[in-house]
């Protein structure tokens, strides 16, 4: 199969990016005609690229996925960033931070703070063990494990934790049938479920983040800019400190961040 038979083959299932498509299939295929064609026909068929080539290029790392695993998305390097600037802090002021990333999926903010802060000491949790295997091979250092929420974590960190990430399912129940089908059909709804009014599992993450922050540890949180208030607000209820939205239009992406109040 040609290039452009390959571009022509996308282009015409509907795929916006085809050319770029194409260049990360023939790259996975590595020379194969024959896989090349049965990736192709993968994507045509509605299945993401990621998952066909098993693998996502996400703020400057090549993270592995798999079928079934919610695929990190481009706008949650925000998330990435600031988890990994706040850590940073703390390593500049002499000690190693505990940094979680929780709701983990496949890692990718956890692996963005182990590359930007060799020195963190990173534990990643996510109640989905497909995820947690992959995100395992994300993050070969870290400390990765099965379960519902803070149940996961190891017990030593509790009252220690730096910066507690999390990009916790935030779409409302009744709005997962209006999303594109990559996600519908491919991805596990208990990654992307948030309840009635998406924040669910945010409310249930604030409740419980005081106890395991350290002195002036933070939560981050990504929501939606049409959530942000509301997810604010629960910070505040939950009695963090400093809560502030930081929001990137170029990304589309919004993150709430609070403080330990003690």
């Amino acid at each position: 199969m040609t290039s452009d038979a390959l571009v022509e083959r996308l282009r015409a299932a509907g795929c916006v990016f085809a050319e770029e498509e194409a260049a990360v299939l023939v790259e996975a295929a590595a020379g194969s005609e024959a896989l090349l064609d049965a990736l192709a026909a993968r994507r045509v068929a509605g299945e993401p690229l990621e998952l066909v080539v098993g693998r996502v290029d996400f703020d400057g790392l090549r993270l592995a996925v798999a079928p079934g695993v919610f695929v990190p998305r481009q706008r949650t390097a925000l998330l990435a960033d600031e988890a990994a600037l706040l850590a940073a802090d703390v390593e500049r002021g002499g000690r190693a931070p505990v940094v979680v990333d929780l709701c983990c999926g496949v890692g990718a903010v956890g692996a963005v703070v182990a590359a930007r802060v060799p020195g963190a000491q990173v534990h990643a949790a996510d109640v989905d063990r497909a995820a947690v295997e992959v995100a395992r091979r994300n993050l070969p250092q870290a400390r990765v494990t099965a379960g519902d929420l803070f149940d996961a974590l190891d017990d030593a960190i509790r009252g220690a934790v730096d910066v507690l990430a999390a990009n916790a399912p935030y779409v409302p129940t009744e709005a997962i049938a209006t999303m594109p089908p990559e996600a519908r059909l491919f991805e596990d709804a208990v990654a992307l479920d948030g309840g009635a009014d998406g924040l669910d599992v945010q409310r249930r993450i604030l409740a419980d983040a005081p106890a395991w922050l350290g002195p002036g540890g933070a939560v981050l949180i990504e929501t939606s800019e049409r959530q942000a208030a509301a997810s604010a607000g629960a910070f505040r209820a939950a009695g963090l400190a400093d809560v502030r939205v930081v929001r990137d239009d170029e990304r589309d992406a919004t993150v709430v961040v609070g403080r330990s109040p003690a």
